[in-house]
């Protein structure tokens, strides 16, 4: 599934390319237009489908990231019940230490600078869910990330966000397993 969202990105890539200057612009340009996104618009695109979720998830971070505070750890409206449940077990395994999950996991990063998405794809394997490849460049770095999203009640939610071969939920279900 990653091999065919990547070759589809790439598909697109080159036939824009290949267009001339008048193609229409990338996909990064409509990320960057959409309205800055607090977390009640990101709320709010969870019910329009998978991909106008990740956009406006991402839409936070192309405009200088999140500025809001986010909720308690396991009680994010973004993350499915299943993630939020692995995130609050790991503050809970931290004891007061720092967690597991002590990074922005949408970025795979601390800090945002000169946050730009260069692709992004999105596929529907079937009503409830869907798989987000996200390409990005941070502070100069290039990050590809993998959202695994799922349908609850009328809202996409994040599952698992893998970054490379690194699995969040899988590192998180293995804190919780340990912390038995």
């Amino acid at each position: 599934m990653r091999t065919l969202l990547i070759a589809i990105a790439t598909t697109a890539a080159l036939a824009a390319c290949s267009q001339g200057e008048e193609a229409k612009a990338p996909e990064t340009t409509s990320v960057e237009a959409a309205t800055p996104a607090s977390r009640e618009a990101v709320y709010a695109a969870a019910s329009e489908g998978p991909e106008p979720f990740v956009r406006a998830i991402y839409a936070r971070y192309v405009e200088g990231g999140p500025r809001d505070a986010p909720p308690a750890p396991g009680q994010d409206p973004m993350f499915s019940r299943t993630m939020n449940a692995l995130i609050g077990a790991d503050v809970r395994a931290a004891n007061g230490e720092v967690p597991t999950l002590n990074y922005d996991p949408f970025c795979a990063c601390q800090d945002q600078e000169d946050f730009t998405v260069t692709a992004m794809a999105v596929a529907q394997a079937d009503p409830n869910a869907a798989e987000a490849n996200v390409a990005f460049t941070n502070m100069g770095e290039p990050t590809n990330l993998t959202l695994k999203l799922v349908r609850e009640g009328p809202n996409w939610k994040v599952d698992d966000i893998v970054d490379g071969d690194a699995s969040l939920h899988d590192t998180l279900m293995a804190v919780a397993e340990a912390a038995g």
